[in-house]
């Protein structure tokens, strides 16, 4: 299914998700700890808070490996595409011919179209090992991402990641936070140019059957 009608899904749902109450009104447990961060490395955080159907985190700062923005109407399809090329990446096609250890969670930055049937805009990012980020390799086609620290809104859902799914899930999470002071944040952070509406992150391979845990990101700063 088209992005641009996974934008449209989101719309519809938040919509009705707001005159029904559905999501805000289930305690929805979003603190479960990803098991492949037990097996590989992971972005640390802080819990903020936890709330209905939603949890703020604050991450320390980070540093990713992104591919530049793949055009496409389907972000299962951007992700496999943006993955085979941060996959030559950590086998060593960087400019320090280095292997690089497996992280994760394979972030997914959605900036989708206005018009029907029009590609929207994907960036797909790997997480950088701690004992990579001083000196990330460079690599033709991909760029560093340095992020300070960062709030984050997340949603959990399991399961394989679907491009009508996704849709719901970040209108589910959209809903959960309306009228808190995170909603405001957010809203401000979509301001600035380089803000998405969401950020799909997966934490398993595709080989994975069980236990497979995903999430929706909303970025945001706190001011001072």
């Amino acid at each position: 299914m088209a992005i641009t009608t996974i934008s449209s899904i989101f719309k519809v749902s938040f919509l009705m998700t707001l005159l029904s109450g559905l999501w805000p009104d289930q305690e929805t447990s979003v603190t479960v700890f990803p098991p492949t961060c037990n097996r590989i490395e992971c972005p640390s955080f802080e819990t903020i808070e936890v709330g209905n159907g939603y949890e703020i985190r604050k991450y320390n700062s980070t540093v990713w490996v992104s591919t530049s923005p793949i055009q496409d109407i389907s972000l299962v399809e951007a992700t496999r595409t943006g993955f085979l090329q941060l996959f030559d990446y950590i086998q060593g096609k960087n400019y320090y011919k280095e292997k690089i250890e497996m992280t994760g969670p394979v972030i997914t930055e959605v900036s989708p179209s206005d018009g029907p049937l029009c590609e929207s805009s994907f960036v797909v990012s790997f997480f950088v090992p701690k004992k990579n980020q001083a000196n990330p390799a460079p690599a033709k086609g991909l760029h560093i991402q340095k992020w300070k620290p960062t709030y984050v809104a997340i949603r959990q859902f399991s399961g394989f990641v679907n491009d009508y799914e996704i849709g719901v899930e970040a209108a589910a999470l959209e809903a959960s936070i309306a009228g808190t002071i995170w909603s405001a944040a957010i809203d401000k952070n979509r301001g600035t140019e380089s803000s998405s509406v969401y950020t799909v992150a997966q934490y398993n391979s595709p080989f994975e059957f069980k236990n497979r845990v995903n999430e929706i990101w909303m970025l945001f700063d706190l001011e001072k």
